[in-house]
């Protein structure tokens, strides 16, 4: 059995080791790919700055509570922690997150809207995140059936956890 505080210096050994015996000049070929991160880095950060300040206004202007709480009017057994998560994990990963941990704090690790929570996290994606991100990176215009079809898969991946969860923990 390997002792895990092992493992990265070995990885590092391991990609050095290779990059020998391919004659590759490995410190290089690192420096390369940091420029190319820094590039993409410079070019999606003000599209992850602005949707970052638009879900802070959100939050900060009362507009999420408002609009959650007209959500857990009409669909009734859904909680009302987790419609923000609802609404944020198709635009940023990171937002749903900290929604996830507020859940955590505020409910609980094992009630049932953290188990929610948690369920719609692992099964949808961030769609337009992802859309911004990799599409504005090829140089895609054209986005609306992409749109659409990833919103529909969120929709199916929310709605299947809240029934899943509902049906076992519920």
């Amino acid at each position: 059995m390997i002792n895990t505080q092992y493992i990265l210096p070995i990885l590092i050994l391991f990609i050095v080791f290779c990059a020998l015996c391919k004659r590759i000049n490995a410190y290089t070929s690192f420096i390369e790919g940091v420029k190319e991160g820094l590039g993409l880095f410079y070019n999606l950060f003000p599209a992850l700055l602005a949707m970052m300040c638009a879900i802070s206004l959100l939050r900060e202007s009362g507009l999420l509570a408002m609009f959650s709480n007209w959500i857990v009017n009409r669909i009734s057994f859904i909680p009302s922690a987790v419609v923000p998560m609802i609404l944020f994990r198709p635009i940023s990963g990171s937002a749903s997150l900290a929604v996830l941990i507020d859940i955590f704090k505020a409910c609980g690790v094992d009630s049932i809207e953290g188990i929610m929570a948690s369920v719609i996290q692992g099964s949808t994606d961030t769609t337009f995140y992802v859309i911004t991100l990799y599409f504005s990176t090829v140089g895609i215009k054209k986005i609306k059936n992409s749109l659409a079809i990833g919103l529909l898969a969120d929709l199916a991946g929310i709605s299947m956890a809240i029934l899943l969860t509902l049906i076992f923990f519920g």
